[in-house]
């Protein structure tokens, strides 16, 4: 049987239909991953677990940022992470261009893309967007005694400074943002969305979104509460905490983005209505 055009593109497009996902991003980024479900038929609930707040100190990043010919390398986390350093570096009056004669190094595609369009050039973007991966791209570089410079949220792993530091690079790590859970907490609905089971998959987009949705349902256990609901993350180490709280992720993206994670959960989706609808 052959399926015309418009017949897959209204396949396609009703994926997702009726399936209510909860979204835990934050608020200012969760629009374009909610409009991406939207287009395939979901129901986006948007639950913001973490804010985004200043460092608690703006001394060491300004610090770096006035001594920033000294470095050889600039190593960006997130997308979170170029915005607030290059606001800091707007407020220290620092041009961009100053930083074209640093090595780059992105993690992950978007981070990549948000530092191009700030028309910085991006040297090294790992074939897997996490930090084991970084440590072994910029092995291929001299990097004993280069001094290396990484911008990120206040709370993050350690993994990529301390290797760094055993293949003899002089690692500086700054704080250029905080992630906090949200101040106004979780909505009465949203709770009661979630002990109805009416939420068909939980995403969980970084290992803050996690931690913090956890800590704003208090003394439930995520493991109970979330029993019959698929659990969709965004990539390993997001994956990792989500087990350390009991959960068991069932959908996870080769390519750790947004645009990818919604299209995984297309094809979970669409792949149990093909099992249920063979034979």
């Amino acid at each position: 049987m052959t399926i015309s055009t418009d017949q897959h593109y209204s396949q396609v497009n009703t994926a997702l239909l009726g399936k209510k996902i909860l979204i835990t991003r934050a608020r200012q980024q969760a629009s374009r991953f909610a409009a991406l479900l939207r287009a395939y038929g979901a129901e986006p609930v948007e639950v913001p677990a973490i804010e985004f707040a200043p460092p608690h100190s703006w001394e060491p990043i300004d610090g770096a940022i006035t001594e920033i010919r000294n470095y050889d390398w600039l190593i960006f986390t997130s997308v979170n992470g170029v915005r607030a350093f290059v606001e800091r570096c707007k407020v220290q009056q620092l041009p961009l261009n100053e930083l074209q004669g640093h090595h780059i190094c992105a993690i992950g595609p978007a981070t990549a893309q948000e530092l191009e369009a700030m028309g910085i050039r991006v040297d090294v973007v790992p074939t897997e967007y996490r930090a084991e991966s970084v440590v072994e791209s910029l092995s291929a570089f001299p990097i004993t005694g280069r001094r290396v410079l990484i911008p990120r949220a206040a709370v993050a792993r350690d993994i990529l400074p301390r290797a760094l530091t055993a293949l003899g690079a002089r690692v500086q790590v700054v704080e250029v943002y905080r992630t906090l859970p949200p101040a106004d907490g979780l909505a009465p609905d949203v709770r009661r969305l979630l002990m109805a089971r009416a939420i068909d998959v939980v995403t969980f987009t970084s290992s803050s979104t996690v931690t913090n949705f956890a800590q704003l349902l208090g003394d439930m256990e995520l493991s109970t509460l979330f029993d019959s609901t698929v659990i969709a993350c965004i990539g390993p180490i997001t994956a990792e905490t989500a087990r350390a709280y009991g959960l068991t992720p069932t959908i996870m993206p080769d390519a750790y983005t947004v645009p990818a994670l919604a299209q995984a959960i297309v094809d979970f989706f669409r792949s149990h209505a093909n099992e249920g609808t063979a034979g």
